[in-house]
């Protein structure tokens, strides 16, 4: 089913006909059409937009009454959760879509989207794939296609910090098989509590990754980067948690055995695996390698992932610099199509990298634009600073997607009963950034389709049948946020990224990926900076730092699950909080609040909003929306009206509106899809189709909603 060579262009779905895909989620607008046309207007909530099932979280085992503690709720913030979601794949529509062995011929090319992309921002060099090849051995019998090449992915997990308790990690035994595949019920005796142990979320890590295995599109390896050297069965209940990346399928027998797991000793079963244990550390930094404050462990990956040449080391002009020096056993140093950096506590999902790869191929469609021949930015685009021209130039902009780690309010958290839930609705929040961090941009021709071609132009007249569908001086392209800060966790990483900052300006050190494509052009870079050092003309030479990105239409699928959920609550160091950009103005607004004396109760007011960073997902989507809407107004308003109050020529149909009972269906409908990550997942049809309801929900919209006065 997923043969590239067979895709076909989409002219089925531009039109009236809809693809089997989309169907259910037609009919859920259906459903809520009804629901609002039914209800007695007297009845009808504001909430009723919000739908989704009724959940459970369990956060205490009571020993006593032999039952687990919960409390119920609905998660409709979009952002996939290890809390809410046993799942694996992102949500029930990503497992759906990439579990579907029935697909319309016409439909074929978006279901090998991901492959597609992954292997047009990859490594130009194939594995061999003929019989007897490892390769073979491992994917043939779970191969659907004629074609055995898949999207060749690295997992790099960062350690440090995994324990149970204060023990570490891997001095207890790992939990048997069935522990880490079967959801818990309230009544099961070997309930574990999400803050009780690592081996936890390592578990879910792996599923994730043995879901993408199953998918047939993806060949994953595991590096697991460790400061000491870890024991047997560790390596071999990991393997075991592989079976569709070429793992065994059984678990090793003495999993369950109690004891210390390194009596068995540390020597590893020789035979091919999926995963390889790095020790990154000697005797002599393994005590800085275990301090989570060193940033040494963050160093060791981005130097394996990128692996850059070594400053002593002389190339010559002919010599390619990114082609690989590190040592030849270490798996990372084989080639690759995209590298998934992550520590033990981050959730990865295939709606997170499948997300990364159809924003990295729009990033690519804009910067070859033929509006990237533009020398010089026109007047008119001056005044415009909302707009971003890219290409290949290196005086463009370097974009690379990026993600934001959000977490959910723990039960173990002194602020529990104020933050757990909003309303009825438990929401993730972030806390390493704020409304300060970041700003917004309309980045024309940022839309990739088939084969990560362009969608707003083409040079190939086969490619015409997939283009975007506009009005009359209607732009193509997509809104963008980017960061305008760097990150701000709190204690101990904020010291850890001092030490080694991101590779992304405004990036995670926690949770990152880049392409190969992307990779080779960081390699390049580092070199030629590392040559004109103290040159004034470097950053025209060499490019600008590469800025950390996330699509607005698409923003949850980039907020990625911090799985202990033990992240909010807690206060940053002084100096080094979110918004810090904006810290002075900041103070000088409170401290006229302080001299007016007007809030009653203010001393406990400023200790809820100031004392830490809670910036819930779905304000972060609205403070973007509005961010894109409001720059756009002041552009289009050539008259402003100085004491009119909000916008004056175009305003956000969802948001611009005064909440006394629910929008339209179709505008909650849209809000639902975007936040759920189907503006990518189902990329042909809200992009190529003549379906415009949900263009603003998507970020496709530049110009938003206009203003009838």
């Amino acid at each position: 089913n997923y043969n590239i060579n067979n895709g076909r262009r989409l002219t089925e779905i531009v039109g009236d006909k809809v693809p089997k895909y989309m169907k259910p989620v037609l009919t859920d607008l259906e459903e809520r059409t009804k629901l609002m046309e039914e209800t007695p207007p007297e009845e009808v909530k504001y909430w009723f937009e919000y739908t989704g099932p009724l959940q459970k979280y369990y956060y205490r085992f009571s020993k006593s009454r032999g039952k687990a503690d919960s409390f119920e709720g609905r998660d409709d913030s979009g952002v996939t959760s290890a809390r809410f979601m046993d799942e694996t794949m992102g949500n029930q529509e990503y497992k759906q879509f990439f579990t579907e062995t029935e697909i319309p011929s016409g439909e074929r090319s978006q279901h090998a989207r991901f492959l597609e992309n992954c292997l047009a921002m990859g490594n130009d060099d194939r594995p061999d794939t003929g019989k007897g090849t490892l390769w073979n051995q491992w994917y043939a019998s779970n191969q659907q296609s004629p074609s055995l090449d898949r999207c060749r992915i690295l997992f790099t997990l960062n350690t440090v910090g995994a324990g149970r308790g204060t023990t570490m990690l891997w001095e207890t035994n790992p939990p048997p098989l069935a522990l880490t595949t079967v959801p818990f019920d309230e009544t099961s005796p070997d309930w574990i509590s999400e803050q009780e142990t690592a081996a936890t979320h390592l578990a879910r890590n792996l599923r994730e990754i043995d879901a993408m295995c199953a998918m047939g599109q993806v060949a994953a390896r595991l590096q697991l980067l460790v400061c000491e050297p870890i024991p047997a069965p560790w390596t071999e209940w990991m393997d075991s948690n592989l079976p569709h990346c070429g793992g065994k399928p059984k678990a090793s027998t003495n999993t369950n055995k109690a004891g210390n797991p390194y009596n068995d000793g540390i020597k590893v079963d020789e035979r091919p695996s999926p995963v390889q244990v790095v020790v990154v550390a000697n005797p002599k930094t393994a005590n800085t390698c275990h301090d989570p404050k060193s940033g040494f462990m963050e160093k060791r990956m981005q130097d394996l992932i990128i692996a850059p040449p070594l400053p002593q080391a002389k190339n010559k002009k002919d010599t390619d610099p990114t082609i690989k020096t590190t040592n030849p056993n270490l798996v990372s140093t084989e080639d690759h199509d995209l590298y998934v950096a992550l520590k033990w506590s981050s959730l990865v999902t295939v709606r997170a990298v499948n997300a990364f790869l159809q924003a990295s191929a729009d990033l690519a469609a804009g910067a070859s634009s033929p509006k990237k021949n533009r020398s010089l930015v026109s007047e008119k685009d001056k005044e415009n600073g909302s707009t971003i021209y890219l290409s290949t130039h290196p005086g463009s902009p370097f974009l690379i997607p990026s993600f934001v780690r959000v977490s959910y309010v723990s039960e173990e958290n002194s602020k529990v009963a104020k933050w757990r839930m909003h309303g009825d609705f438990f929401h993730p929040a972030a806390w390493e950034v704020c409304k300060d961090s970041f700003d917004t941009a309309w980045i024309p021709d940022s839309l990739a389709g088939s084969h990560a071609s362009a969608v707003c132009y083409s040079d190939r007249k086969e490619a015409a049948a997939a283009s975007r569908l506009l009005k009359e001086g209607e732009d193509c392209g997509q809104w963008w946020l980017y960061m305008t800060e760097e990150q701000m966790p709190t204690t101990p990483e904020v010291y850890a990224n001092e030490v080694t900052a991101p590779l992304i300006q405004g990036g995670s050190n926690y949770f990152w990926m880049v392409t190969e494509s992307q990779r080779e052009s960081l390699v390049r870079q580092m070199v030629c900076q590392r040559e004109h050092h103290g040159s004034d003309d470097m950053s025209r030479i060499c490019g600008g730092t590469p800025q950390a990105v996330m699509p607005l239409g698409d923003l949850e699928s980039f907020l990625i699950n911090f799985t202990p959920n033990t992240a909010l609550g807690k206060k940053h160091l002084q100096g080094r909080s979110p918004g810090y950009s904006s810290e002075k103005e900041r103070e000088e607004n409170r401290e006229k609040v302080r001299e007016r004396n007007q809030l009653k109760g203010q001393e406990d007011v400023e200790k809820a909003l100031f004392d830490y960073t809670i910036y819930p997902a779905a304000l972060l989507h609205k403070d973007a929306t509005l961010k894109a809407v409001r720059a756009r107004d002041d552009y289009l308003t050539k008259k402003k009206d100085s004491s009119a109050i909000g916008p004056q020529t175009v305003k956000s149909g969802y948001y611009d509106v005064t909440i006394t009972k629910p929008r339209k269906p179709n505008l909650g409908w849209c809000q639902a899809l975007a936040r759920k990550g189907l503006c990518a997942l189902y990329s042909d049809y809200f992009r190529t189709s003549s379906d415009r309801r949900c263009m603003e929900a998507c970020g496709l919209s530049k110009d938003w909603q206009k203003i009838e006065h």
